[in-house]
């Protein structure tokens, strides 16, 4: 059974690192939405509230499948994110889909392919990611679509409420290792743009993390992130 507790000695060291990845943008009208494929229903669900807000009028879910979504969406993952809004109230006309993407930069490069053959091409997008995906999602739009304003947001929940609706700890302490070794180290490869150096603070929490064996999403390039 998954573990859906954060164990006391790495707590600190995980909230650190949750806090790091949440770029605290505030959603605001765009052209169009974003919604980046994954495990997490919740990147569906809050595209349903924005766009019921009114926030944007067209949206864009993306993403294929990877072995631990499959059972979850057999169609894949932009058309279960899909179908979870529209019975969420988004009309369907309102709702594109992008189901070929199995990384992030296909993501944004296999969407805004799609929007161009609709001619649409938005100056403005709001990226709906996971909680830990943010600063590379943001980082990633700037390379592969640098021309346009891009913001990019996840559903606001706090970290323990987040685990229940994951209902994996472990899980997520992986992701958030994961994704703060990429951001070094896809900076160094050219694949996101290089935003800022990451704080100490974070490096000691990331590798105080990778010690106490939280290693699973682990790119296999596992240089130090600070250098």
């Amino acid at each position: 059974m998954p573990n859906v507790m954060i164990p006391a000695e790495v707590r600190e060291d995980v909230e650190t690192l949750w806090a790091f990845h949440d770029l605290q943008h505030e959603p605001r009208p765009v052209d169009v939405c974003i919604g980046l494929g994954g495990h997490d229903l919740g990147v569906a669900d809050y595209t349903a509230d924005l766009y019921l807000e009114g926030l944007f009028r067209q949206i864009v879910f993306t993403g294929a499948n990877a072995p631990t979504t499959v059972d979850a969406f057999p169609e894949g993952e932009a058309f279960g994110y899909r179908d979870h809004a529209i019975a969420r109230g988004v009309p369907a006309d309102a709702v594109l889909v992008e189901p070929a993407a199995t990384n992030t930069s296909e993501n944004l490069e296999y969407s805004r392919k799609l929007l161009a053959e609709r001619q649409v091409e938005p100056s403005s997008v709001l990226l709906v990611s996971h909680p830990y995906q943010q600063r590379r999602a943001f980082a990633t739009c700037r390379v592969v679509w640098p021309d346009v304003d891009v913001l990019c947001v996840s559903r606001p929940l706090p970290l323990d409420d987040y685990l229940r609706t994951i209902g994996d700890a472990d899980r997520v302490v992986d992701m958030l290792v994961g994704e703060t070794q990429r951001l070094t180290l896809y900076a160094d490869l050219g694949f996101i743009a290089h935003e800022e150096d990451v704080p100490d603070a974070v490096v000691g929490a990331f590798d105080r993390l990778v010690a106490a064996g939280y290693t699973s999403r682990l790119v296999e390039d596992r240089r130090p992130i600070d250098v």
